[in-house]
């Protein structure tokens, strides 16, 4: 009902924005290199142009403008509009190494100050607690806007399961990610969370203000399939992070049980021999390349059950496209993943690292179909009711609501 009120507000105002007297800008610095989705609804600033309007500094893996051109049109390169959003392209892959990162961030600390001085806006919100953050930081201390940092991992697992073995310049990162995690939190008037106890481990940042709320998905764009592969599927990278080893290795184990049951892993990770290695040419395991995400979301939706096996995850929004599938899930209890998958109900959890408990539970699901069916089932009708783009977008304006000190705003 919330939504539908909106919407008639912004008919009877002409303008996005939940208040007649003044419409909310926001500045959104974007941490990840991959462009924004080409369909619109697919794209969560087109949705929030219903509630918000404001700018988003995106880098992008492209090498030339006339990349982003081909892709997004003609005269989309160096800015593009869609909804009450500008897009304000940096093209990463110029660069090379420190020279991308350092000017990425210069590219965000000279474009979020020219952006406030043409027009101002009230509020930035960063998609990171690294060094993205620590930009957003000084532009709220030079522009006087309010600050949102959106955690978008577990930081404690953080830079700890990259590869097997730790080395010193992962204890720095480490270090980085706790120190860029403490100044951040702290200079911010609202975090994102995406589940409750993800700050729980630094003892001075548990009573943040936070709002905590899933990350965007666009659930509506997602169907279900009647047909099904004899297939289990993975779909992520860094693979050691992701615990693609442990599946590996849990498969093996039960594969001559379901002989025409297939493994499929899918993602992109540059050096894969170690990961073959494991397989040993095993026939039931195949290793394919990454897919644009809509293609992803239709094989998913073909599969007898999605193996999310993570050593660190913050939420795992393939978690959430599986089960808007249809799909029953089997995953680790890493991180924000038990706050999203109800162990029994939507989902099974095993023991993160634990690829032998991973095997029992891959045996139990695929010699019992009505279990994944009931589980499938629940996961959809959870999904769909409680991680739409209405949800989330409701949720987020509440957000920024709050950071600007806009009462009966909290979504806590």
């Amino acid at each position: 009902m919330r939504w539908k009120r909106y919407v008639i507000i912004v008919a009877a105002d002409q303008r996005p924005g939940i208040f007649s007297n003044h419409t909310m800008r926001v500045l959104y610095i974007q941490a990840s290199w991959v462009p924004p989705p080409q369909d619109p609804q697919a794209d969560r600033f087109f949705l929030l142009s219903e509630t918000l309007e404001g700018d988003v500094l995106q880098p992008v893996w492209f090498h030339e403008p006339d990349q982003v051109e081909a892709e997004f049109g003609k005269g989309s390169y160096p800015e593009y509009n869609r909804g009450h959003f500008c897009f304000h392209w940096f093209l990463c892959f110029r660069p090379d190494g420190h020279r991308r990162r350092f000017g990425t961030f210069w590219f965000y600390l000279r474009k979020g100050l020219e952006i406030h001085r043409r027009r101002r806006y009230d509020c930035i919100v960063v998609y990171s607690h690294m060094g993205p953050a620590l930009v957003a930081v000084l532009l709220k201390l030079l522009t006087g806007a309010r600050l949102i940092v959106e955690v978008m991992t577990a930081p404690e697992l953080s830079y700890l399961y990259e590869h097997p073995r730790r080395t010193r310049v992962d204890r720095l990162m480490r270090l980085f990610s706790d120190m860029s995690l403490q100044v951040s939190v702290w200079c911010s008037n609202r975090v994102h969370l995406l589940y409750p106890t993800q700050l729980a481990h630094y003892r001075f940042l548990r009573h943040a203000r936070a709002s905590v709320f899933h990350d965007f998905v666009p659930m509506s764009l997602i169907e279900r399939s009647d047909e099904r592969e004899k297939t289990v599927i993975f779909v992520g990278a860094p693979w050691y992070l992701k615990g693609v080893d442990l599946l590996i290795e849990a498969f093996r184990r039960v594969a001559r049980e379901f002989p025409d049951v297939k493994l499929r892993i899918q993602g992109h990770f540059p050096d894969r021999a170690a990961f073959e290695a494991l397989a040993a040419g095993e026939p039931q395991i195949e290793i394919v390349k990454a897919a644009p995400n809509p293609e992803t979301i239709r094989r998913i939706s073909r599969v007898l059950l999605l193996v999310h096996p993570s050593r660190c995850e913050g939420m795992g929004r393939v978690l959430l496209e599986a089960m808007g599938t249809g799909v029953a899930v089997l995953a680790s209890d890493a991180g924000g993943i038990p706050y999203y998958v109800d162990a029994g109900q939507t989902g099974i959890l095993f023991p993160a690292g634990d690829s032998e408990t991973l095997a029992k539970r891959l045996r139990e699901l695929l010699a019992n179909g009505e279990l994944r069916q009931r589980l499938g089932l629940r996961g959809y009708e959870l999904a769909h009711a409680n991680y739409s783009e209405r949800v989330y977008v409701d949720q987020f304006t509440r957000m920024v609501q709050a950071a600007l000190g806009w009462g009966g705003a909290s979504s806590d």
